[in-house]
């Protein structure tokens, strides 16, 4: 058990080192971290736009159940699966932007701390000192913004996922009323969830606005 901890802490200097690499090459071809930072920013703000829209379709897809006839509910049922894999494999991509988002972010401000002490104006320094904390709140609360969007997503795939379960255990015309009523139930949930994705969309863009502008 002892070598655990050991395994643990090389493993996260070898990460490290790779991110360190990484960015050390990309510096090479004038591609820096506020420029990959920026970038993937745009890239969470995208998935999260994906996911959004899949949401709201999935949504309707369970909504739709009610309407179906008995005849059709192992079609009904295949199409819910893939309505819901495809919800989840949304809600993924998202939480990997937001885990790339923060591990870059960290990389910028521990760089930029460290440039700092390579001032020799102190009005210059302060000034960058400054400019270092507004970025960092920006960071913040963007990332903030994002975690509880995607901690949203999670009791909708819960509910999905009870939904599709309960239609393949159930394929009768009495599951269509009990899903019928939770779909409805549902609603509220999926609504929050989707005005929290807006918000951490906005949050995106005002981010990408304000780094492009100075």
């Amino acid at each position: 058990m002892k070598s655990l901890p050991l395994f643990f802490a090389l493993s996260c200097l070898l990460l490290c080192s790779c991110q360190s690499a990484y960015y050390g090459a990309m510096e090479k071809f004038g591609v820096h971290k506020r420029d990959i930072l920026v970038d993937r920013v745009e890239e969470a703000r995208e998935a999260q736009e994906e996911a959004k829209e899949q949401f709201e379709s999935a949504f309707e897809e369970f909504l739709a159940v009610s309407e179906v006839d008995v005849a059709e509910l192992k079609s009904t049922y295949d199409r819910l699966q893939s309505a819901f894999d495809e919800s989840e494999s949304k809600a993924k991509a998202v939480r990997g932007r937001i885990d790339a988002i923060e591990e870059v972010s960290k990389a910028l401000f521990r760089e930029w701390e460290q440039e700092l002490e390579q001032y020799t104006s102190q009005e210059l320094r302060a000034a960058s000192a400054s400019q270092l904390e507004s970025t960092r709140d920006l960071s913040t609360n963007l990332i903030r913004a994002m975690n509880s969007a995607a901690a949203k997503m999670n009791p909708v795939l819960d509910a999905f996922r009870d939904q599709v379960l309960f239609l393949k255990h159930n394929l009768n015309a009495q599951a269509i009323a009990a899903l019928n009523k939770t779909s409805i139930a549902l609603r509220e949930e999926v609504e929050v969830l989707i005005r929290q994705m807006e918000a951490s969309i906005e949050e995106a863009n005002a981010f990408v606005a304000q780094m492009r502008s100075e």
